[in-house]
């Protein structure tokens, strides 16, 4: 039988993690994170991170092993979890991977497109720009570079706005230039699985999920990894709006209004990613539904 690693996918607060627990406890086995924000281990509270109890009940793998320090890549990400799953496929038949960060994802079980190197010069000349021409400024440049890329990618995320021109200005050629190579192939076969909710009841878990983050010191933890606030890591919601906070931008209030209203933005934003031909949909209580599913897949 071909090795499976069952994907696990969905938007923010959907459940991700509960049902890929309970899973990975049927199949006996264990969990791969695919969620960016989670890697970091100075950062628990306001990125969701599974609770110790849970981290205990099944083995995960890429939860807090990186500092915010230190830079990580999505292509780091894919080697690294390769080879994680190289070793791990030699004693399970079926594998979890678990998490909203779609990149990742997608890195793990297709593979990326490989890019030329990026001089830090480039990335530092280009953060800056965001800064004094603002996003809507070099969308426009990417719109007239690379069209095919200006119309496929999230142009509200800096961050893809942003590797689109470094890709660019690296070598002159766009970044559409390199989406376009063959990647290698995987010598496991993948089962894409992305729990929905109805729009509104997601976005009531949202919120009390972040009033939840609140009172277990979000503005705490906050506080202690505001000395690394340009860290890539810490681009990221809920610390971004307490770091405005301390700052005086805006009140408390404020700050969590916009942790609840950028929160739900982002998982909008995952929605229309895991909202692929490949993705079976499931509710997030239809884990029968899902385990029949499976067993007949498998």
């Amino acid at each position: 039988m071909k090795k499976t690693l069952i994907v696990i996918g969905g938007p923010t607060a959907i459940g991700k993690t509960k049902m890929a627990i309970k899973l990975a406890k049927k199949w006996q086995s264990e969990i791969i994170s695919s969620d960016a924000r989670q890697f970091y281990k100075e950062l628990n509270i306001g990125v969701g991170k599974p609770s110790q109890e849970d981290l205990d009940t099944v083995p995960h793998h890429f939860i807090g092993h990186k500092s915010v320090q230190e830079s990580y890549s999505v292509g780091q990400y894919e080697k690294d979890g390769l080879a994680l799953l190289h070793n791990l496929f030699k004693k399970h038949d079926v594998l979890f991977l678990c998490g909203g960060s779609g990149l990742y994802i997608q890195a793990l079980c297709e593979g990326l497109h490989q890019f030329p190197e990026i001089d830090k010069k480039i990335k530092t000349q280009l953060n800056q720009e965001l800064k004094t021409k603002g996003l809507k400024q070099l969308n426009a440049e990417l719109k007239t570079i690379d069209i095919e890329t200006y119309h496929k990618i999230d142009k509200k995320n800096p961050r893809r706005v942003l590797r689109a021109l470094e890709v660019y200005r690296a070598n002159g050629k766009p970044y559409s230039f390199y989406t376009k190579k063959k990647i290698n192939n995987r010598h496991f076969r993948v089962l894409y699985i992305t729990l929905k909710e109805p729009r509104e009841m997601l976005y009531n878990r949202i919120n009390n999920r972040v009033d939840i983050m609140i009172k277990n010191g979000l503005i705490q933890e906050a506080k202690k990894v505001y000395i690394y606030k340009e860290h890539q890591a810490l681009q990221t919601i809920g610390y971004q709006e307490m770091f405005k906070y301390f700052n005086k931008e805006l009140s408390l209030d404020e700050a969590v209004d916009e942790i609840k209203k950028n929160t739900r933005r982002y998982a909008k934003r995952q929605i229309t990613w895991f909202n692929k031909i490949q993705y079976h949909d499931f509710l997030t209580n239809e884990s029968q539904k899902i385990i029949k599913m499976i067993q007949k897949s498998i």
